[in-house]
Protein backbone atom coordinates (compact mmCIF):
# COMPACT_ATOMS: atom_id res chain seq x y z
CA UNK A 1 0.00 0.00 0.00
CA UNK A 2 1.10 3.49 -0.73
CA UNK A 3 -0.46 6.26 1.54
CA UNK A 4 0.53 9.87 0.08
CA UNK A 5 0.50 13.06 2.33
CA UNK A 6 1.52 16.94 1.89
CA UNK A 7 3.80 19.18 4.61
CA UNK A 8 3.13 22.76 3.50
CA UNK A 9 5.57 24.65 5.11
CA UNK A 10 6.52 29.01 4.90
CA UNK A 11 10.14 29.10 4.99
CA UNK A 12 12.37 32.34 5.39
CA UNK A 13 15.03 31.61 2.71
CA UNK A 14 19.03 32.29 3.46
CA UNK A 15 19.91 29.17 5.20
CA UNK A 16 16.83 28.63 6.55
CA UNK A 17 16.52 25.31 8.65
CA UNK A 18 13.12 24.02 9.35
CA UNK A 19 12.75 20.63 11.53
CA UNK A 20 9.45 19.09 10.34
CA UNK A 21 10.13 15.11 12.62
CA UNK A 22 6.73 16.27 14.35
CA UNK A 23 5.00 16.45 11.05
CA UNK A 24 6.34 13.41 9.17
CA UNK A 25 5.56 11.48 12.66
CA UNK A 26 1.62 13.32 13.11
CA UNK A 27 0.89 11.79 9.94
CA UNK A 28 2.37 8.57 10.03
CA UNK A 29 0.59 7.71 13.58
CA UNK A 30 -2.70 8.36 11.45
CA UNK A 31 -1.62 6.14 8.37
CA UNK A 32 -3.26 2.64 7.90
CA UNK A 33 0.18 1.55 6.95
CA UNK A 34 2.07 -0.38 10.10
CA UNK A 35 5.35 -0.62 8.74
CA UNK A 36 7.67 0.13 5.90
CA UNK A 37 9.91 3.66 4.70
CA UNK A 38 8.74 6.93 4.63
CA UNK A 39 9.86 8.96 1.36
CA UNK A 40 9.91 12.43 1.36
CA UNK A 41 10.57 14.91 -1.45
CA UNK A 42 10.75 18.66 -1.26
CA UNK A 43 9.40 20.41 -4.58
CA UNK A 44 11.61 22.98 -5.90
CA UNK A 45 15.36 23.28 -6.81
CA UNK A 46 16.17 25.56 -3.77
CA UNK A 47 16.20 23.45 -1.19
CA UNK A 48 17.21 20.04 0.20
CA UNK A 49 16.28 17.65 2.97
CA UNK A 50 18.41 15.40 5.12
CA UNK A 51 18.47 14.49 9.31
CA UNK A 52 20.58 16.17 11.53
CA UNK A 53 20.97 17.04 14.93
CA UNK A 54 18.44 19.77 15.85
CA UNK A 55 20.80 21.88 17.72
CA UNK A 56 21.79 25.74 18.00
CA UNK A 57 25.75 24.56 17.21
CA UNK A 58 25.58 21.92 14.93
CA UNK A 59 22.89 23.89 13.00
CA UNK A 60 25.56 26.84 12.48
CA UNK A 61 27.64 24.74 12.06
CA UNK A 62 25.91 23.10 8.70
CA UNK A 63 24.73 27.00 7.69
CA UNK A 64 28.59 27.78 7.83
CA UNK A 65 29.41 24.80 5.91
CA UNK A 66 27.40 25.98 2.73
CA UNK A 67 28.87 29.20 2.84
CA UNK A 68 32.09 27.61 2.54
CA UNK A 69 31.33 25.50 -0.20
CA UNK A 70 28.92 26.97 -1.92
CA UNK A 71 29.37 31.14 -1.33
CA UNK A 72 26.21 33.71 -1.96
CA UNK A 73 29.33 35.68 -3.14
CA UNK A 74 30.73 34.73 -6.04
CA UNK A 75 29.38 34.82 -9.90
CA UNK A 76 27.00 32.36 -11.03
CA UNK A 77 25.97 32.28 -14.67
CA UNK A 78 22.69 31.03 -13.41
CA UNK A 79 22.29 34.83 -12.10
CA UNK A 80 23.77 36.68 -15.64
CA UNK A 81 21.11 34.93 -17.19
CA UNK A 82 18.07 34.93 -15.04
CA UNK A 83 19.41 37.71 -12.60
CA UNK A 84 17.50 36.51 -9.63
CA UNK A 85 20.59 36.21 -7.67
CA UNK A 86 19.82 32.54 -6.77
CA UNK A 87 22.14 30.69 -8.56
CA UNK A 88 24.07 29.46 -5.20
CA UNK A 89 20.82 28.23 -3.98
CA UNK A 90 20.45 26.06 -6.83
CA UNK A 91 24.05 24.68 -6.53
CA UNK A 92 23.80 23.95 -2.86
CA UNK A 93 20.11 22.44 -3.15
CA UNK A 94 21.54 19.68 -5.73
CA UNK A 95 24.38 19.13 -3.69
CA UNK A 96 22.51 17.93 -0.43
CA UNK A 97 19.67 16.55 -2.46
CA UNK A 98 15.60 16.58 -2.80
CA UNK A 99 14.81 13.24 -1.00
CA UNK A 100 15.12 11.42 2.36
CA UNK A 101 13.89 7.87 3.30
CA UNK A 102 13.01 6.79 6.83
CA UNK A 103 12.07 3.19 7.74
CA UNK A 104 9.32 3.11 10.38
CA UNK A 105 7.62 0.47 12.39
CA UNK A 106 4.69 0.60 14.75
CA UNK A 107 3.87 3.61 13.02
CA UNK A 108 7.25 5.12 14.50
CA UNK A 109 9.85 6.50 12.34
CA UNK A 110 13.01 4.61 13.20
CA UNK A 111 15.60 7.47 13.98
CA UNK A 112 18.60 8.26 16.58
CA UNK A 113 17.84 9.55 19.36
CA UNK A 114 19.65 13.41 18.23
CA UNK A 115 18.24 12.63 14.77
CA UNK A 116 15.68 14.86 13.42
CA UNK A 117 14.50 15.32 9.87
CA UNK A 118 14.77 18.77 8.11
CA UNK A 119 14.70 21.03 5.21
CA UNK A 120 17.00 23.38 4.37
CA UNK A 121 15.74 26.63 2.17
CA UNK A 122 19.12 27.97 0.15
CA UNK A 123 16.74 30.61 -1.75
CA UNK A 124 17.58 34.49 -1.16
CA UNK A 125 13.80 35.17 -0.19
CA UNK A 126 11.07 33.42 1.65
CA UNK A 127 9.05 30.74 0.25
CA UNK A 128 5.82 28.34 0.59
CA UNK A 129 7.21 25.28 0.36
CA UNK A 130 5.92 21.52 -0.22
CA UNK A 131 6.87 18.19 1.21
CA UNK A 132 5.52 15.27 -0.72
CA UNK A 133 5.25 11.99 1.46
CA UNK A 134 4.55 8.90 0.51
CA UNK A 135 4.51 6.24 3.12
CA UNK A 136 4.90 2.43 1.35
CA UNK A 137 4.60 -1.03 3.07
CA UNK A 138 2.09 -3.20 4.66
Amino acid sequence: MIVTEIIDIQTRGNCDIIDITSHVSQLLSKSPVKSGTVTLFIKGSTAGITTIEHEPGVLSDFKELWQRIVPQNISYKHDRAWGDGNGHSHVAASLLGASLTVPFDNNILILGTWQQIIIIDFDNRPRSRQVIMQIMGE
